[in-house]
């Protein structure tokens, strides 16, 4: 049975960059007070990109899997199977990940979406895993995308100082060399109110809110719950003690949840890769995204172990460990 390893990975950002105090000048127009200092002492949170209006996302999610390609030394025609996690597709159908396997230029390999808001991209890289291992596809593009610009109340500061738009992708390649060693996924379908976007198209009307809602201190109890107990499970499942981790990718929601859940793990605060400071929350692409600067800028090295997890509306969380 081969084994599915990272052979690249890529990442795309809007060029246009929002400071807080940028955001803060532009909330203070439609009566909104904010300030820098608020959102950053609350969230880690110094600046996020934002999408051009009518941006899709699968215009990121395209770039981030050429960058991912290029990493990996491989063609679009080489990939088997693409996965894009969204929660932002360009259309009700066809998926995103049709419309990018026809911006490679290439046709033929699976194409599918995933929608388990920020933990997307874990369930998305457990997905292509499990195919990999069972010889159904030998190169895998596994993206998140997400233009989340596109859904945020700006009147509403309790969310919309949090989320940035961007892309990450990941190319999986079967392997007789362990790869992703563990993956571990759960959700809670009762939990579904505390984080949302529940509005829908119906007869060409929208129904609904269809605006980002959260209840912050409900899903700040439930990620550091439930990301620290999928930890141990994921560790415990591939025999591996949490005190081996080399590095530790989380979701990049918000810097306390990610401190806190640390210091539950006794991991220390160096063996976290944390982008939040500069791309925001930017859901299912967080954890691509983040992997990205750690893999391109030489922190991650061959043998190490990686622990990457995610956490998002559903309410979904999971954890996937790797060795590179």
């Amino acid at each position: 049975m081969p084994y599915a390893r990272i052979a690249g990975t890529g990442g795309y950002l809007p060029t246009h960059v929002v400071t807080n105090d940028e955001l803060a000048a532009d909330l203070a127009t439609r009566g909104v007070e904010t300030s820098d200092a608020w959102i950053t002492e609350r969230t880690g949170i110094r600046q996020r990109h934002i999408a051009d209006p009518g941006t899709k996302t699968s215009t990121l999610a395209t770039a981030a899997a050429q960058a991912a390609l290029e990493n990996a030394g491989l063609r679009a025609e080489d990939i088997d199977l693409i996965i894009v996690a969204t929660s932002t597709p360009d259309f009700i159908f066809p998926s995103t990940a049709c419309v990018v396997q026809a911006n490679l230029g290439v046709g033929g390999a699976a194409a599918f979406d995933i929608q388990a808001v920020c933990s997307g991209f874990v369930y998305a890289m457990a997905t292509a895993d499990a195919m990999i291992r069972a010889g159904r596809a030998r190169h895998a593009l596994v993206i998140g995308a997400e233009v989340f610009s596109g859904i945020l109340d700006w009147s509403d500061r309790r969310t919309c100082v949090l989320f940035g738009d961007g892309a990450g992708a990941m190319v999986l390649s079967a392997s007789d060399q362990p790869g992703i060693l563990a993956a571990q996924l759960n959700a809670d379908g009762r939990q579904q109110h505390i984080l949302c976007a529940a509005g829908n198209v119906s007869g060409g009307q929208i129904t609904g809110d269809p605006f980002l809602r959260m209840d912050g201190q409900a899903v700040f109890k439930l990620a550091v719950n439930s990301l620290t107990r999928s930890a141990r499970q994921v560790c415990e499942e591939a025999g591996v003690q949490l005190s081996e981790l080399d590095w530790m990718v989380p979701h990049q929601a918000n810097i306390r949840i990610l401190n806190f859940i640390g210091r539950k793990l006794d991991l220390p605060e160096e063996k976290l890769i944390v982008t939040l400071d500069r791309h925001a929350n930017t859901s299912a692409a967080s954890v691509p995204l983040a992997f990205d600067v750690a893999w391109r800028d030489g922190r991650m090295q061959a043998g190490q172990l990686v622990l990457l997890q995610g956490v998002g509306g559903g309410f979904t969380w999971g954890s996937v460990l790797v060795k590179l």
